[in-house]
C-alpha cells in the first residue's frame, strides 16, 4: 500500500547546531538529504514525505523549502517561525505563497509551560497561524499533556497535529496509563486534527524492542484519534538510533493489519494529505 511519511527530517550536521545528537546517537552525526531519504524508503511504497524542522532558525525553514523544491518525494514542509515575535505575520505571509509550506512547529518538548503553553506572546503567534489556516505541530512529552489541553482549548480555531503520539515512555511489562488517558482527552478536541504514529521506537527504554511492545500504544492512539486522524510517520533519520526505515515500516504494517483497507488508506495517505493540504 502506498504511504506518505508525515514526519521526517533533513539536516547538514553541525555539532553546535545539533547538540542533542550526543555520543549515544553517533550514527546521526552526518548530513541527511534527499538522496539519503530516497535510498531509505526504497521498497517501502513511500510516495511522498513531509519535511519537519529540527532547528529553531529561519534559515533552516528556507533550506527545507529549497531542498524540497528539488526533491520529488517531498510534498510539504513544516518549518519554524518566531511565533513570539510581533512581526511573525509578515514572515508567514512570505512563506505562505510557497507551494510546499504547510505549517509550523516549535520544539516545546521538555520546556517549562511558561515558555509556550502559558505564554501570552506565544498565544498571539498561534493566532497568526489561525488567521492563515496553518496547522501547528505539537512536539511534547507525555508529562506536558495537561498543559497542552489548556493550550488547545484557548485556540479553538487553530488546527493542531500531535507529533510522535506525545512521546510516552515505553517499557516491557508496563503501560503508560496516564498518557493513554490524557491522549484520549486531547483526541476529544475537534481542533486536534491529526496525530502521527512516528518516532515511537526512540521512546522504548528497554535495550531491545519488538512489535508486541508497541501494540498497546498503537491501540491507544487509534482509540484516541480514530482511523481518520491517526497517520503514519517515521521520524527518519532520528529513528535510525533504534530501527532501520524498513524495520519501522514492517512494524507499522504489522500493527495496522487489523484495519480495513479504507482505514489503512486513511492512515497511510489520506489523513496526511488532508491535514497538510498536500498536492
Amino acid at each position: 500500500m502506498n504511504k506518505i511519511d508525515a514526519h521526517h527530517h533533513f539536516w547538514n550536521y553541525d555539532l553546535v547546531e545539533y547538540p542533542w545528537i550526543d555520543d549515544s546517537l553517533a550514527a546521526l552525526r552526518r548530513d541527511f538529504g534527499c538522496g539519503d531519504l530516497i535510498e531509505a524508503v526504497e521498497g517501502c511504497d513511500v510516495v511522498g514525505a513531509v519535511s519537519v524542522q529540527a532547528r529553531t532558525t529561519l534559515a533552516e525553514t528556507e533550506a527545507l523549502l529549497d531542498q524540497g523544491s528539488k526533491c520529488d518525494l517531498v510534498k510539504g514542509v513544516v518549518g519554524w517561525a518566531p511565533l513570539k515575535d510581533p512581526g511573525v505575520g509578515e514572515i508567514l505571509d512570505g512563506w505562505k505563497s510557497h507551494p510546499l509550506f504547510k505549517g509550523v512547529r516549535e520544539i516545546c518538548q521538555g520546556a517549562p509551560d511558561s515558555d509556550f503553553f502559558d505564554n501570552d506572546d506565544f498565544d498571539r503567534g498561534i493566532r497568526f497561524l489561525s488567521r492563515r489556516s496553518l496547522p501547528f505541530d505539537l512536539l511534547l512529552y507525555e508529562a506536558q499533556l495537561g498543559a497542552v489541553l489548556r493550550f488547545v482549548d484557548r485556540h479553538p480555531h487553530q488546527k493542531f497535529i500531535v507529533d510522535h503520539i506525545a512521546k510516552p515512555e515505553i517499557c516491557a511489562g508496563a503501560f503508560a496509563e496516564d498518557w493513554a488517558r490524557d491522549l484520549k482527552e486531547l483526541g476529544s478536541r475537534d481542533n486536534v486534527v491529526g496525530c502521527k504514529f512516528s518516532g515511537v521506537v526512540t521512546e522504548v527504554r528497554d535495550p531491545e524492542w519488538n512489535v508486541a511492545m508497541l501494540v498497546p500504544y498503537f491501540d491507544a492512539a487509534l482509540e484516541a484519534f480514530g482511523a481518520r486522524r491517526l497517520m503514519f510517520g517515521s521520524d527518519w533519520p532520528v529513528c535510525l538510533s533504534r530501527a532501520a526505515y524498513r524495520s519501522w515500516v514492517d512494524a507499522v504494517d504489522a500493527l495496522t493489519v487489523g484495519l480495513t483497507v479504507s482505514e489503512r488508506a486513511n492512515f497511510y495517505v489520506a489523513n496526511a494529505t488532508r491535514v497538510y493540504d498536500l498536492t
